[in-house]
């Protein structure tokens, strides 16, 4: 009869360490809350199957020296002696258990959770949306029985990352205290250091550890097709609108000429130039060959990159000039003014560009396509453009971004002088004079919003959106649609600016219109 009781306890004994594999602790763990909490209780003492199991360290370590440890070859984990013997608690034994191993982020993002900010901690609901789990992996690191906070000597985690753009921030595994499976990631007691390779985590406590990073917004092959679409179609609409816009103002330039009339027409011939070469750039590349890259690359990658260095030199000088006729009315003669124009917004291009074709940056580019699970896929699309280099940065990143900047101050400024001009006025009319304004002050706002609007383009602000294309995908394709349109708009302000002379010809009554000037080109 001993047979039987023994067969069943020999049948629970398999069983138990059956379930007792680390290879099937998280799984076995999801279905405890809080899973945490099991995971740190069990896995250091559960059963590995196989000789060798990858990205996992377990080992008895001395709790009266440091202890560093590398699960992988992209994590360090440095505990100072300290930490280890506050682990131990009171019991006798020197030597303490340490276990550090990676585990995937998709662990705790099926979890209800918070969501995480630099500055601290937010609950909510919600999966971080504006960060993300660097690698997609978090280490977890445990040591001895007691729990260990509050450290005057913190322990040091490396995660090495080949990104430099990135930002990151250290974070840890925050569990509610009512135990119900809730958690979020927190920065409490960790200092992120960024040595350009590496992000150096300090903390104060032993848990689960993770590096938030800005997500990398990838582009996958159906919706880089659409945006190629979009540039595409844009781009041909800009080059009609544009000459018609270059017609539109070669005839207003006969007929009442103008400095900034001459600026708007330098401008449009540069956005002209840059959806040109950008059509050359992208149908050409699909005529070569895989490994083929050609002269004539070579040369639409060199044009398009002095068309978009004109377009912001000319964009910039746009700028200018409306800071003299705001600023210097009455004194804005400069002799050959428009010579010195262009000899920056041609002359500088040229230069640069000429530099960098002497140094071999341009050719074919390729860029490589995201599948729906962000992983490389086999095929990659190319473009006639330039490769990466620091130059590249430079010219496509910094110039834009102080162009803007500048510009941007100058419509700050215009929308200030047109609330001085409102201003003034109400103050200097009688008061059924004022009765009237009043009556036309949905009039004049709209006016007022259309040149603004319309400076705006003129002044390239568009190309401010570039820093939503580093967010989310709509802020794709709201700048892909925004920017490729530059010349509808161009053509929106010509025509405005061709309305606004025939009804200033028609009112004219002391002389010819020719001889007005338009000291500003925003004035009612």
């Amino acid at each position: 009869m001993w047979i039987t009781p023994f067969l069943i306890t020999l049948a629970w004994f398999s069983t138990t360490q059956a379930n007792d594999y680390c290879e099937n602790l998280l799984t076995e763990c999801r279905q405890i809350i809080p899973w945490t909490r099991c995971y740190e209780d069990r896995i250091a003492t559960c059963t590995i199957r196989k000789r060798f199991m990858p990205n996992f360290f377990r080992q008895r370590v001395n709790s009266s020296q440091e202890a560093k440890v590398r699960p992988t070859l992209e994590h360090k984990v440095h505990i100072p002696s300290s930490a280890l013997q506050r682990s131990r608690g009171a019991a006798l034994e020197e030597e303490v258990l340490l276990v550090a191993t990676l585990i995937n982020s998709t662990y705790f993002e099926g979890l209800p959770q918070g969501r995480a900010t630099v500055g601290g901690i937010v609950p909510n609901q919600s999966a971080p949306k504006q960060y993300t789990v660097m690698g997609a992996l978090v280490l977890a690191v445990m040591a001895g029985s007691q729990p260990v906070r509050n450290l005057s000597q913190p322990i040091k985690l490396t995660f090495k990352h080949n990104n430099r753009g990135e930002n990151g921030t250290c974070v840890f595994w925050q569990e509610s205290e009512l135990e119900d499976g809730i958690g979020y990631w927190s920065t409490g007691g960790c200092d992120t250091i960024d040595s350009g390779t590496e992000f150096i985590c300090s903390c104060n406590h032993l848990s689960f550890f993770a590096v938030l990073v800005n997500p990398v917004i990838s582009v996958d092959a159906p919706n880089y097709l659409i945006l190629t679409y979009i540039n595409c179609i844009g781009s041909a609409l800009s080059i009609f609108f544009a000459i018609i816009s270059l017609i539109l103002y070669i005839c207003l330039q006969r007929r009442r000429p103008e400095k900034a009339i001459s600026v708007h027409i330098q401008l449009t011939v540069a956005l002209l130039c840059l959806h040109i070469s950008y059509l050359l750039s992208t149908f050409w590349v699909r005529q070569l060959n895989e490994n083929q890259e050609g002269f004539f690359c070579w040369f639409l990658g060199l044009f398009l990159h002095w068309s978009m260095l004109a377009t912001f030199s000319w964009t910039a000088l746009e700028g200018f000039h409306l800071y003299l006729l705001l600023v210097r009315v009455f004194n804005i003669y400069v002799r050959r003014y428009l010579l010195k124009l262009s000899l920056v917004g041609w002359g500088l291009p040229t230069l640069i560009a000429g530099a960098c074709g002497i140094s071999g940056v341009y050719g074919k580019h390729s860029l490589e396509l995201k599948d729906a699970e962000n992983s490389t896929a086999s095929n990659a699309v190319a473009q006639c453009w330039m490769s990466s280099h620091p130059v590249s940065y430079v010219t496509t990143m910094a110039l834009p971004c102080l162009v803007i900047l500048c510009n941007s101050c100058m419509l700050g400024l215009v929308v200030f002088k047109l609330q001085g001009i409102r201003g003034g006025s109400r103050g200097t009319e009688s008061i059924s004079d004022w009765k009237k304004m009043n009556r036309e002050k949905g009039t004049r706002l709209w006016k007022d919003c259309a040149t603004v609007l319309g400076l705006s383009c003129v002044l390239g602000l568009p190309w401010g959106l570039m820093s939503t294309t580093y967010i989310s995908l709509p802020g794709i394709y709201v700048f892909t649609i925004l920017n490729s349109l530059q010349g509808v708009f161009m053509f929106l302000w010509s025509v405005a600016l061709t309305c606004k002379s025939r009804s200033e010809c028609s009112s004219s009554i002391g002389g010819p219109c020719s001889q007005k000037m338009m000291t500003t080109s925003f004035n009612n």
